[in-house]
């Protein structure tokens, strides 16, 4: 049987910078999505509702300058819809990205007739389409109006040390209890105060069952 194990050398710099790297997209990302967009910039279509391109381009020149797009393919569909495939790429935090987003626009007629309305509007908005698409799934840009938001519920460092520091008081085993809690989020930004109350209280507790078995050792030692 061939062995395949092999002894793999890890550069822990490496790691380090990799890691480093990972959280600063992470955070550039969450803040990113938490920007709220404007009201002025947020219309409506079809009782939807939706942003102009001219404000999310903005964001994305400020937050990600240097992306670009490119079509990679374009096919119409019949005479019913103009499908555009471009392909976004952004520098994020020291690294290139690219990732590849596919809309399709519906192909505008004359009431009534096969005759078409402005066939050059349609392309050009199947393509807005598209880059709209690519800066909200892959930037986070107006999440907050296309529904894509996701509350960040993970205590700060701040928190995670003071609620520690209050768990080791009540016992070694409550502190690793407590670190586990935090690392798999039932405790977070939600019930931090909670969780707080909570420890107090077992803190308490404890102090009262120190100072109770102190007094009936004292009044054993009288007898």
């Amino acid at each position: 049987m061939e062995n395949n194990n092999k002894v793999i050398v890890v550069d822990q710099q490496i790691l380090k910078a990799t890691d480093a790297i990972r959280k600063a997209i992470t955070n550039k990302h969450k803040k990113v999505s938490r920007i709220k967009t404007p009201k002025p910039f947020i219309k409506k279509k079809m009782g939807l509702d939706y942003v102009e391109f001219s404000y999310m381009r903005d964001i994305a020149d400020t937050e990600f300058p240097g992306w670009s797009w490119t079509i990679e393919k374009t096919e119409v569909l019949g005479s019913e819809a103009f499908v555009v495939h471009g392909r976004l790429s952004w520098y994020d935090e020291g690294i290139w990205r690219k990732a590849d987003m596919v809309a399709a626009h519906r192909i505008q007629k004359k009431r009534g007739t096969s005759e078409f309305v402005d066939i050059g509007n349609d392309i050009k908005a199947s393509n807005t389409d598209c880059i709209k698409k690519a800066f909200n799934m892959y930037l986070n840009i107006a999440d907050d109006v296309y529904r894509n938001q996701v509350e960040d519920l993970q205590i700060s460092d701040e928190q995670k040390n003071e609620i520690l520091e209050l768990a080791k008081d009540v016992g070694n085993e409550r502190m690793e209890q407590v670190d586990d809690l935090i690392k798999n989020q039932s405790i977070n930004t939600a019930n931090f105060n909670s969780s707080m109350r909570k420890l107090d209280r077992e803190l308490v507790k404890k102090v009262e069952e120190v100072y109770d078995n102190k007094m009936e050792s004292k009044n054993e030692n009288n007898k």
